[in-house]
């Protein structure tokens, strides 16, 4: 493992213990070659490969840390920015993650590419099961199975921008609220959401900051989406859903995922959605404009 430079594969399994061998000798050689080694998983993962590869290794946990796929191109923008080389293990999706969670996995992964493009030195395994999802190919230029590494004959470059692009699936939930907001409406509309996620059962920390996210997003729109918008409220899988739509669009499927500068202006509603919320999707077209879903499980 002596070159340097991005890289970003696919670790296909057959089973856990697979899963934590073929992973310890991936980490275990980029130790051996002068590299930080990462591992950026759920506990199951996260902890069986602590000890087998020892002191030497950090740990992320990625079922809290990464629930939200979004943080997780920032969180390793962080592990490389002392400019040492890093390889790291990133388990961002297990059986279990949820429809929309999953969607958000695929468009993290299809990002990554995008996102290192110019470096840092950064080398990224990511695990998957042999009954994994259909996109993990269009994901990952390399997939290794059996020790091997080949291409994954499925790699697509334009995943990232076609996903971010497209319509997200309409909800099969009762549609509590469905409010066309402007300015003037702001206060209302930060009462409305607040009440809401009470009555979801969120605690007082989680109900203000999904109220706190869904009022940047909001402004948002009505300072770039053409002043006004429309806002919907429901509840699913646990969960009290956020959704802003308007008339504007962004540029770039990254909005979010950079960190913004303290000496630019704006750029922070998105960002600081993704931090706040278990979950924040965005899709947007010119034709369509911007949908922006927050998420908050109580």
């Amino acid at each position: 493992m002596s070159a340097r430079g991005s890289a970003h594969d696919a670790l296909v399994y057959t089973d856990p213990a697979d899963l934590i061998t073929r992973s310890a000798d991936f980490l275990r050689a980029g130790l051996d070659d002068g590299a930080r080694a990462v591992v950026f998983a759920p506990p199951a993962t996260a902890e069986p490969l602590r000890s087998a590869v020892g002191a030497d290794l950090r740990v992320l946990d990625m079922a809290t840390a990464g629930a939200n796929p979004a943080r997780i191109i920032p969180a390793l923008r962080e592990l490389t920015s002392s400019g040492e080389p890093v390889v790291a293990i990133c388990q961002a999706w297990w059986p279990g993650r949820s429809a929309a969670e999953s969607a958000e996995v695929a468009l993290h992964e299809a990002l990554v590419d995008i996102a290192f493009a110019d470096g840092p030195d950064l080398r990224v395994r990511c695990p998957y099961p042999t009954r994994k999802p259909e996109w993990v190919r269009s994901c990952h230029r390399e997939v290794v199975a059996d020790g091997v590494a080949g291409g994954s004959g499925g790699y697509d470059p334009d995943l990232a921008a076609a996903t971010f692009s497209a319509v997200l699936e309409d909800t099969t939930a009762e549609v509590t609220d469905v409010t066309h907001f402007s300015l003037d409406d702001l206060p209302e509309l930060r009462d409305l959401v607040t009440i809401r996620a009470s009555a979801a059962g969120l605690d007082r920390d989680k109900a203000l900051d999904l109220t706190l996210a869904a009022n940047e997003i909001v402004t948002n729109s009505i300072c770039h989406g053409g002043e006004r918008g429309t806002l919907r409220v429901w509840g699913e899988d646990g969960a009290i859903v956020c959704e802003v739509s308007d008339s504007g669009h962004l540029d770039s499927a990254m909005t979010g995922r950079v960190a913004p500068l303290p000496s630019v202006r704006g750029g922070r509603g998105i960002w600081l959605a993704n931090q706040l919320c278990d979950l924040v999707q965005i899709r947007s077209c010119p034709k369509r404009g911007t949908v922006v879903r927050l998420w908050m499980h109580g």
